[in-house]
């Protein structure tokens, strides 16, 4: 069955990128930082937020292949559905640290390359920086150590190879998974046979680039904000955030579909396994937030703790208020079995801890970004939520208008169809 975009979805999609668009654009003519440095730091939260919605769809789709799991195989389009936006997403990114490599906005301190020479001959923008005390040379007030001894990763040549690989790699395997799911469903035999086994080779072959980019992209887009601090469990936690949005985001569109009357082969035990995917990734998310701030809390060192004094000290509705909703919310209310199986409940639940998790990325980005200046949420963000948000619900849905939304030939089909837990 061939899912069909209603003129109300389309309405409502449209309608969020116009409302969104003109909250936004009211929010950055009130915007009076430095460089419109809040616009572009609320571009990179809204930006980075949908596009690791799209990347944890991916990873857990190739997690499902290389896995060869039976229960999913009903729910491959829909995951194909979310991760169609990463070139979209890929876009807004590339935006963003474009503009900071011409230094339109300074979210990134380190792309300022008067703080890596300890000496400067002359005065203002004709001034020359060296690293030696040559004759004429003073010393530069604008020379950081710190972020000088980094320079051999933080730099921009580095920064942006990387940066095109991350996603260059990730859309050439989101596109090659979707041609090769619509190409399964024209072969039977031994060639769906090859063609299975290519997939297994190729979803393991992502896990391990996943495995690598995952935490290096966290650090190059997020962690090098705040360019003085650094924490080892930073990119598990950026990818526990990016997969629990990604399987929120997976059980609404499922019981979306439902609604509709698409989808009649998933039953109450595939909601009920995309449920505790929900809660079991929301505990993950938990654990690596309560263990990076209790280990930088408990040890007390100046370089550490000035991430979590900054947020504590300024933000601390934002700081705990993200923690207890995004860990109380699913502890409380998706415990139970009966819960994970309730649609309307779900939503609802899944709603809550979706916001919880944007709010999560504000948490990481905006304090860094624009320090004193940022005195919480508002209008501009509110508005570029909104309207990414349409775009991302449209490019989801419309994707799924361009097949059926079951495959055909695929062995493990007939074991998702039976599922039962």
């Amino acid at each position: 069955m061939n899912f069909t975009l209603s003129n109300r979805a389309r309405s409502i999609t449209f309608g969020l990128m116009i409302l969104g668009a003109v909250a936004t654009v009211v929010g950055i003519l009130g915007d009076h930082t430095d460089h419109h440095q809040r616009t572009w730091a609320s571009l990179l939260v809204t930006g980075l937020f949908f596009f690791g919605i799209s990347l944890g769809a991916l990873f857990f789709y190739a997690l499902q292949n290389a896995t060869e799991t039976g229960w999913t195989v009903l729910l491959k389009r829909v995951f194909e559905g979310i991760y169609s936006y990463l070139p979209i997403g890929a876009i807004s990114l590339v935006i963003v640290l474009a503009a900071g490599s011409m230094h339109w906005h300074h979210i990134y301190h380190w792309m300022d390359h008067t703080l890596y020479h300890e000496y400067m001959i002359g005065e203002g923008h004709d001034a020359q920086y060296v690293d030696e005390a040559v004759q004429g040379a003073v010393a530069n007030p604008n020379y950081d150590v710190l972020i000088a001894n980094k320079k051999a990763f933080l730099n921009q040549p580095f920064f942006w190879i990387r940066t095109l690989m991350y996603l260059g790699v990730f859309i050439f395997f989101a596109r090659w998974f979707r041609n090769q799911s619509l190409q399964l469903d024209k072969e039977t035999g031994e060639s769906l046979v090859k063609r299975m086994l290519m997939n297994y080779r190729r979803s393991a072959l992502f896990l391990v680039f996943f495995a690598v980019f995952s935490t290096t992209l966290a650090w190059d887009w997020i962690m090098s904000i705040d360019t003085h601090w650094f924490s080892t469990l930073f990119g598990w936690y950026v990818f526990a955030g990016m997969f629990c949005s990604a399987m929120i985001t997976a059980v609404i569109l499922v019981l979306y579909l439902k609604r509709k009357g698409y989808l009649p082969q998933v039953n109450n035990s595939h909601i009920h396994d995309l449920g505790k995917w929900v809660f079991a990734t929301s505990f993950l998310w938990t654990y690596l937030y309560f263990s990076q701030f209790m280990l930088i809390w408990y040890s007390n060192i100046p370089e550490e703790v000035t991430y979590f004094q900054e947020r504590i000290n300024n933000h601390p509705w934002m700081m705990w208020g993200t923690f207890f909703i995004n860990f109380l919310v699913p502890m409380v209310l998706l415990m139970s079995r009966d819960a994970k199986r309730n649609p309307r409940f779900l939503v609802f639940v899944g709603s809550i801890i979706f916001i919880g998790h944007w709010m999560d990325v504000n948490m990481m980005i905006m304090p860094g970004s624009l320090g004193h200046d940022f005195h919480g949420v508002g209008l501009l963000e509110i508005g570029m939520f909104m309207m990414f948000l349409g775009i991302f619900m449209y490019a989801v849905l419309n994707t799924l208008t361009k097949a059926p939304l079951t495959v055909v030939n695929h062995p493990y089909l007939d074991e998702s169809i039976h599922h039962q837990i």
